[in-house]
């Protein structure tokens, strides 16, 4: 039977677990969760790829650090870097973002100096490599891949570089200039990423070859030459709801490319849900994560 009485004590249910889901989505998600999420990606130049160590060939990513206070100060950065340095990776690829992408919800910046010297311990035997993202170039993109550099990270901007395995074999990265660089107004940018001249330093037709691109949008363009994408910035959407999935997802594409492994035709690529917050300091359903690539 229906009663006010009743009535009352449902929304008062109600409003506790509101407060509760909400306080947990600001209050706890973005800055106590770190996830690890695991990936095996098989292609035909994986099969076979082996790791100096004789296991599959293991990438960490991370992406999306947007360095601020209280939401990501200098020490959760350094205990990212040690729970990635702890899963003792082959590569580590740096997925962009690395300045605040909030503005009203922050108390302050992390200075550039200080978030890189943070990044500054991360190690693998085949090095740490980077590409930059959107919020980086409406900062100061120059800047930040100087940060990056002075600390060790090697910064692939529209260039490719080959990694050589102590087995023989060979794997190509090959990083993209940001997409939504420069702002033209009214919601309009221009990228300075170029595809086909990354994809021509590539010297060989038998190596695997894994894009760093830090927006997934450019996945159409990628062609089947292309192993493996590696893109972060949607964050997951920041929020998942059950059964639904994200209601807002920055890319023109939605939830076609918000997050987790992608696979169309011959072409794979994963989207990493990020280690910051962006417009809001929320998490619900999507926790900040370390991702682990391995190749089979």
């Amino acid at each position: 039977m229906i009663t006010r009485r009743n009535v009352l004590k449902t929304m008062a249910g109600g409003a506790v677990l509101a407060g509760a889901v909400g306080g947990y989505a600001f209050g706890v998600e973005p800055l106590f969760r770190l996830a690890v999420s695991h990936y095996r990606i098989r292609t035909p130049r994986f099969e076979g790829f082996t790791s100096a160590n004789g296991g599959p060939l293991r990438i960490a990513v991370l992406a999306d650090f947007h360095a601020c206070e209280p939401w990501m100060p200098v020490s959760r950065i350094k205990t990212i870097v040690d729970r990635t340095n702890a899963l003792q990776p082959d590569a580590i690829v740096l997925l962009g973002d690395y300045v605040a992408g909030l503005k009203r919800f922050r108390s302050a910046i992390v200075p550039m100096k200080q978030w890189s010297d943070a990044l500054s311990p991360l190690r693998a035997p085949l090095g740490v490599h980077a590409v930059l993202g959107n919020h980086d170039w409406w900062v100061d993109g120059p800047a930040v891949s100087e940060h990056l550099k002075r600390v060790g990270i090697q910064v692939l901007e529209n260039r490719a570089t080959r990694l050589a395995l102590p087995t023989g074999k060979h794997v190509w990265l090959a990083g993209l200039g940001d997409q939504l660089a420069i702002p033209l107004g009214r919601g309009r940018f221009r990228g300075v990423d170029d595809l086909a001249g990354t994809l021509d330093q590539i010297a060989d037709d038998n190596s695997p070859v894994i894009l760093l691109a830090h927006e997934p949008d450019i996945f159409p363009e990628v062609p089947a030459r292309v192993d493996l994408t590696l893109s972060g910035h949607t964050h997951g959407g920041q929020v998942r709801v059950p059964f639904f999935g994200p209601p807002i997802v920055p890319s023109k594409y939605g939830q076609r490319y918000a997050y987790g492994h992608v696979s169309e035709g011959n072409r794979q690529m994963v989207i990493s849900g990020g280690l910051g917050c962006s417009m809001l300091p929320v998490r619900f359903g999507v926790p900040p994560e370390i991702v682990m690539i391995e190749t089979i």
